[in-house]
């Protein structure tokens, strides 16, 4: 077996090196880590890597099949556009957590083992957190702060499936997991349907990634949910519920954007909605679901990132996000809105672009398991993806009235990435043999049949023709939607009434009978025990002085030296010790949140560890 370097490593000492390389030898370097993480796992064969006996268990860091490669594959093509494009950045931590996110993703995609899993599972979570928290807004931090609350959430879950799992069958081995409807199967799989964004817990999506940086948004849109889509193929393929939260997602994500005034809200909510057909391609559990799950992955990785990034590009130029301020910018941003409806026409399923290969496989996946309700209501939200991302979105940016805002195009390294981007959308939109031969299982499936292509053109021209009518009602309005995050807003808010005015005034009603009446007995009985002290105790003792001195001065000639070499040296051995330690102590008190952060990681892993070895 040859020796393999894994990518998260070449990522995670990226991350590490940029800490002492600035200039012109830090973009360097922000190219040159993605790249040679591609280099790594295409020259790599499939098998196992890195495994380690640990506490009397397998851990394998390095599990490489078509599925993981598959992954593996897009993360890193993606990851050097995404880099591309944010060149111009000049923010150094940002940088670092973007590699750190990258390379725990990776870490997460070849994990053999549940243990190695959740451990880089945290990783990309508090990784991707800051990506958030780096835009240092109010809004900004204060969403950073719920997405890490609901991850913390997921984690937990995912934690406590794991330690129920072993439980039940002795193994950490991370892979198709019984459908025994135990409580750690259950566990496990909100674990992950809480990264994969899964309606009821998917707001922190919607939430949370408008808010992030213009670059950071491209890489929160690679990583985080793809993981989790990963997680849920390897171990939860042909679970029936699957299907369903999948078709719910697609259709409820779609009607949220619809409705939707920020742009890049409005493309969260499409992230929900994509997410939908993988997750019940998925639940299929069908040879041509898991591949058309996977490839609708592959596109929608660089479709969606397009997306992000021909709209950040926007918000980046003119410093606007909502839809309903825009207007008249293809005359002062032509290219950028070419690459934008590039990435439209991919994500709506347009013929001879990428989504059309993909999306269409999982619908036939659908139609072959005889679904038709779930066939006729993802065909619906593809509908819906046209109407709102293809259409409304770049007509009010780009078209409509013309709000006279002052812009250019935004600068070269950004055109650059989204040009990669929509190339790779077309490429695999006219070659989709391209991506068929990545894919877990051998590819039957021929897109591009004479009633597949004719079905898609009328349904998104009838599309485009209801869009056109109903113009003027389909105009964005400025107004905030709720959605199931209100829940856990509100939840805050009467946590803390409750707090306040429930829990506060109780404690306080205690400390007060505590202080009246706990308090006052222990003085009285403290001084029963004065008056004691003063009159038995003392007399005892003076007495043992008294005694002490008539026989002390007999022993302490014999005794001095003793004294003197042993007991002395005890205590000042043990000062210096002290000292010592303490002074050593200090250097971790550094007030940085990093490092705490990283000491409680450690903790967690040695607990963990304790844990097993109990077990």
């Amino acid at each position: 077996m040859t020796e393999w370097i894994h990518p998260s490593i070449i990522f995670i000492v990226g991350a590490f090196l940029l800490f002492f390389i600035r200039g012109r030898g830090q973009k360097v370097l922000l190219l040159l880590v993605p790249a040679l993480a591609f280099l790594s796992v295409i020259s790599i064969s499939e098998g196992t890597y890195g495994v380690y006996s640990f506490l009397g268990k397998e851990i394998i860091f390095g599990k490489v099949d078509r599925l993981s490669l598959v992954f593996s594959y897009i993360f890193t093509i993606m990851s050097f556009i995404g880099m591309v494009y944010a060149l111009h950045v000049d923010d150094h931590d940002q940088h670092v957590a973007t590699l750190l996110y990258g390379g725990s993703s990776l870490g997460a995609i070849f994990a053999g083992d549940y243990f190695t899993l959740f451990v880089f599972w945290e990783i990309m979570a508090f990784a991707s957190a800051y990506l958030i928290f780096a835009k240092r807004e109010k809004q900004s931090v204060e969403a950073a702060f719920r997405y890490i609350l609901i991850h913390i959430f997921g984690g937990a879950c995912l934690l406590g499936g794991i330690i129920l799992h072993y439980a039940d069958t002795g193994s950490i081995l991370f892979g198709p997991i019984t459908h025994d409807g135990s409580l750690g199967f259950y566990l496990i799989l909100i674990g992950f349907m809480v990264n994969a964004a899964v309606p009821p817990l998917h707001a922190w999506l919607s939430d949370a990634y408008p808010e992030s940086t213009v670059t950071g948004t491209v890489f929160l849109s690679i990583f985080t949910t793809k993981v989790a889509l990963y997680a849920l193929t390897r171990a939860f393929p042909g679970t029936e519920m699957l299907v369903w939260f999948g078709t719910l997602m697609a259709i409820y994500g779609v009607i949220y954007a619809t409705m939707e005034n920020d742009c890049r809200r409005l493309l969260a909510y499409h992230m929900i909605s994509q997410l939908g057909y993988m997750i019940a391609g998925v639940g299929l559990g069908t040879e041509i679901g898991i591949n058309g799950s996977v490839a609708h992955a592959f596109t929608y990785i660089i479709y969606k990132g397009l997306l992000f990034m021909a709209a950040g590009a926007v918000i980046y130029v003119t410093g606007i996000r909502k839809l309903s301020e825009m207007g008249g910018l293809y005359k002062t941003m032509p290219i950028t809105f070419i690459l934008y409806m590039i990435g439209g026409f991919s994500i709506s399923a347009f013929p001879l672009f990428s989504g059309f290969v993909s999306k269409s496989m999982v619908l036939a996946a659908a139609s072959h398991d005889h679904r038709a309700v779930v066939t006729l209501l993802l065909t619906m939200a593809s509908s819906g993806t046209f109407l709102s991302t293809t259409l409304k979105l770049p007509y009010h940016m780009f078209f409509g009235h013309d709000s006279h805002i002052k812009a250019k195009e935004p600068p070269i390294n950004m055109l650059i990435g989204m040009g990669i981007a929509a190339f790779l959308c077309i490429l695999i939109g006219v070659f989709p043999d391209l991506l068929y031969g990545l894919l877990p299982y051998p590819v039957h499936f021929e897109p591009y049949t004479g009633d597949h292509v004719t079905a898609s053109l009328g349904i998104l021209l009838f599309t485009a023709l209801g869009f056109f009518l109903l113009l003027e009602k389909l105009h964005p309005k400025p107004h905030l939607t709720l959605d199931t995050d209100w829940f856990y807003r509100k939840g805050a808010v009467i946590f803390m009434v409750i707090a306040n005015k429930f829990i506060a005034a109780a404690d306080s009603a205690v400390s007060e009978v505590y202080r009246k009446v706990i308090l006052r007995f222990g003085e009285w009985v403290s001084s029963l025990c004065f008056k004691f002290d003063t009159g038995v105790v003392d007399l005892i003792v003076d007495g043992i002085a008294r005694l002490g001195a008539r026989i002390g001065p007999r022993f302490a000639s014999r005794n001095s030296k003793f004294d003197r070499n042993i007991i002395d040296g005890i205590v000042n051995g043990v000062a210096n010790f002290t000292i010592s330690l303490s002074s050593e102590m200090r250097r971790f008190q550094t007030g940085l949140v990093r490092d705490y952060a990283l000491a409680i990681l450690i903790g967690l892993i040695v607990l963990l560890n304790i844990f097993f070895f109990l077990l």
